[in-house]
């Protein structure tokens, strides 16, 4: 059942006012006049209109990010730049508490399970870290002659990056962290279903003491805005967060100029419970890892394999649990389940809870949209398990990006390494057993950016976050993200005469 939610928890940003672009420091309408709407995925209702950018504005705010990067930006020392990022982590822990309830009305987000200002925050910060600590080296040479040889570092440019719906604030901070920290500049294209908390966090950078045109923002649709800065000749490296189909096309519109490109991109992540498992932390811990944020998470571990002893006994039990997990608005501090994001994505969501009864897959929780009371407004899917699953299905083999687990059957760790890869994806991946041994063997076996033995999802902004295969090119996250937004420069002096 939903509960009544006090409507004074909006915050004060969304004033009925169509929401703007930020270019060169300035809130301007797009330059076709138009909008579209942000819809609250929970009850169905608009809650704001948003600037409909195109080409003609990412050609404003390429011009823009260009000028500040061989502007003023460029002067900024590496300590300026520290500073830059450590009162953007201050802001966005004083305002926390807004930014998060524009994701929970924006996307979805559960507002009881969106946590503290911690993980973002601690983000802008270790990056903040690193922008005094970014530098070339003296370089030992074997040359005929007498040279002093080094290395420098270098900002790539201006970078185009591209974020996803699933996670608004925390997409957009990972964005923006290693680019300031680097010295780069940036146009920001935020998903057309959540752009208002990456808009607010353009306001709070209003705030600080940074030139105009280094953090650009503009809304509009992925065929439009997003084609734009992808192939946009102006644009040196595009960063983007989303589907592995729509990153196959932003490596064929960056041929243009070879521009640089970063893919944290989609998966299908096995996630192994073998028998001598604690399934009273492996039930819990597997069934989040396919039902957070309603299982829109790019490295959601939704083939759930699990060896034959106990298969029977954790089925039971992650259905249980699926069924015990309150589904309701995300503005509800009781909701453990929130909406899907959009009516489009409801759509994809339900036509694979059809896809897997006519493969013959077993339902043994959820399995249909919710459609009463206040819950037939919004986009709502319970937690579903299919059981008596196999590698051929589509359920098992195609991301669907809803709180979906396929759970399949194995019999020895050989069985399951060999399946476990039988993807086209490589993102995350986990294990569950009391054996260390078996836990490294199959850590390492498994082709995957990501491995979580014994626990599932974790994330530390000192910690790498990428993919291999379909998932991904590069790395999100930690010192490794950092060499994606920075040139290397040789230099040979000589020094005879």
């Amino acid at each position: 059942m939903a509960t009544a939610v006090d409507p004074t928890i909006l915050p004060a940003s969304l004033d009925g006012r169509p929401k703007r672009l930020l270019i060169d420091g300035e809130w301007v309408p797009a330059a076709s006049g138009r909008t579209f709407d942000s819809v609250n995925p929970s009850t169905g209702q608009v809650i704001a209109q948003l600037a409909e950018g195109d080409a003609a504005d990412v050609d404003r705010a390429v011009a823009a990010a260009r000028a500040a990067f061989e502007g003023p930006w460029r002067r900024f020392t590496p300590v300026q730049r520290q500073n830059v990022l450590l009162a953007l982590a201050d802001l966005v822990e004083a305002h926390y508490d807004e930014l998060r309830v524009l994701d929970v009305v924006d996307m979805g987000a559960p507002i009881g399970r969106t946590g503290g200002a911690g993980f973002v925050s601690e983000t802008l910060r270790y990056y903040a870290g690193w922008a005094t600590k970014l530098h070339g080296e003296t370089v030992p040479n074997s040359a005929r002659g007498s040279f002093f040889t080094y290395t420098l570092k270098e900002p790539v440019g201006v970078v185009g990056a591209i974020i996803p719906w699933n996670g608004p604030l925390s997409s957009a901070v990972w964005k923006i962290a290693p680019v300031l920290a680097t010295g780069c500049t940036m146009v920001l294209k935020p998903a057309e279903e959540a752009a208002l908390s990456p808009l607010r966090l353009g306001e709070l950078l209003a705030e600080l003491d940074l030139p105009a045109g280094v953090v650009n923002i503009v809304t509009g649709f992925g065929e439009t805005a997003g084609a734009a800065l992808s192939a946009h000749p102006g644009v040196d490296k595009v960063a983007f967060t989303g589907s592995s189909a729509t990153g196959q096309e932003i490596v064929r519109a960056a041929a243009g100029n070879l521009k640089r490109v970063s893919l944290e991109l989609g998966g299908k992540s096995p996630d192994v419970i073998f028998a001598d498992a604690d399934l009273a932390a492996a039930v819990p811990g597997a069934g989040m890892g396919v039902f957070a944020n309603s299982g829109q998470v790019c490295c959601a571990g939704t083939r759930v394999f699990v060896e034959r002893p106990v298969y029977d006994e954790f089925v039971a039990k992650v259905a249980a649990l699926a069924d015990s997990l309150r589904v309701g608005n995300s503005l509800d501090p009781k909701t453990q389940i929130g909406p899907i994001v959009s009516a489009a994505q409801l759509d994809r969501v339900t036509g694979y809870l059809e896809v897997g009864k006519a493969e013959g897959a077993r339902t043994v929780a959820g399995g249909a949209r919710l459609t009463e009371g206040d819950l037939g407004k919004g986009y709502f899917v319970p937690p579903t398990v299919f059981a008596d699953v196999d590698d051929d299905m589509r359920i098992a083999k195609e991301e669907i990006f809803g709180p979906v687990a396929s759970v399949l059957p194995f019999d020895d760790i050989e069985e399951v390494t060999r399946r476990a890869n039988l993807t086209q994806f490589g993102l995350g991946g986990g294990v569950w057993t009391r054996d260390v041994g078996k836990a490294h063997r199959l850590a390492a076996a498994i082709n995957t950016g990501v491995v979580w033995v014994n626990t599932y999802g974790n994330f530390d902004a000192a910690m790498p976050f990428g993919g291999t295969k379909q998932s991904g090119w590069g790395n999100e996250l930690s010192g490794h993200s950092l060499d994606e937004y920075l040139n290397v420069k040789a230099v040979w002096i000589r020094t005879d005469g």
